[in-house]
């Protein structure tokens, strides 16, 4: 499936800013299963500094300063993408990855092989996934067994969550602690995939968070809004011998083809889509705006972002 994303960043200043500095992750990745066909970043106004290489997680980040008094800042990445997840790993593969237990996973974690060492760092505490108290390991030790296969027990644990946990869109930030989400067990696809992840490092595992958009489907009958769709995350847990393998908490599935992965890294805070620094007083607001669709064209009333006004945080 080949689809065209437009993810839209506006900020809105009262006091305007005289100097920013920002990080931007929103290429998507070119790995196996999915292809990038084309990118464009637009960013309003023009940058005085900018530049693009890859972070320390293989994540394509682009770097910007603007220096003038400006009052808003318009950031629109514009992707073609073609996903095809039957291109990644064979069925013979796939049945010997969900056969390994969790104490043949652990042991074979001890290896020194390149791609062990390189999964070995999900297994440390990360800035937003820390302090991983005893209630997440309990909830974890519910699913994961010593002798029980690894994806057997993620993918369980993937069904709790998205049955224990409510999806409240008013309830968490980017700075509520997952002890907190764990004890009210409510909060958006970012906090599912944390405490997911806290669940697998808990027992040793090695697990990441991807960042990303899923496409979402209008009702029977009904036309495609723009601004829909929105920024989304889920998580993936390495299986030695086979390689990591994704879960959506928020929607109960493995990802397939609706899903595009953007960055991976440790936590939200290694993948945010936009952060950065700036000189200024007074308020701001935030709009943004995500549409995937198949690839088919968008005409000029589509390519009006800003009459979508409201943050996406699924």
């Amino acid at each position: 499936m080949l689809y065209k994303v437009i993810h839209s960043t506006i900020y809105d200043y009262d006091e305007g800013v005289t100097f920013c500095h920002n990080i931007a992750i929103l290429k998507p990745k070119d790995i196996a299963g999915q292809r990038l066909v084309d990118y464009q970043l637009e960013i309003s106004p023009k940058p005085t500094e900018f530049s693009e290489k890859e972070d320390f997680f293989g994540n394509t980040i682009t770097r910007f300063s603007i220096q003038e008094h400006h009052k808003q800042l318009k950031v629109i990445a514009t992707s073609k993408v073609n996903r095809d997840v039957s291109t990644c790993k064979n069925i013979q593969d796939a049945e010997v990855g969900k056969r390994i237990t969790l104490s043949e996973t652990l042991e074979l974690l001890k290896g020194v092989s390149d791609e062990i060492l390189d999964a070995r760092q999900y297994q440390l505490e990360s800035i937003l996934i820390n302090n991983i108290n005893e209630d997440i390991k309990k909830y974890a030790l519910e699913s994961f067994k010593p002798d029980r296969s690894v994806f057997e027990a993620s993918f369980e644990l993937m069904q709790r969550i998205f049955k224990d946990f409510e999806f409240n869109t008013t309830f968490s930030n980017v700075a509520t602690p997952i002890s907190e989400v764990m004890k009210e067990k409510k909060g958006v696809c970012q906090d599912f995939a944390q405490i997911a992840i806290a669940c697998l490092r808990s027992v040793n595992l090695p697990a990441r968070y991807i960042s990303g958009y899923i496409e979402t489907l209008p009702p029977p009958g009904k036309e495609k809004l723009i601004g829909t769709d929105a920024s989304h995350a889920w998580f993936s847990v390495y299986i030695p011998t086979f390689g990591w393998v994704d879960f959506d908490p928020t929607n109960n599935q493995i990802p397939k083809d609706q899903h595009i992965i953007v960055a991976w890294g440790r936590d939200y805070y290694d993948v945010a889509p936009l952060k950065g620094v700036l000189y200024s007083s007074g308020m701001s607001t935030l709009s943004v705006s995500v549409d995937i669709r198949p690839d088919g064209g968008y005409n000029q009333t589509e390519l009006k972002f800003q009459q979508s006004q409201s943050q996406s945080q699924q």
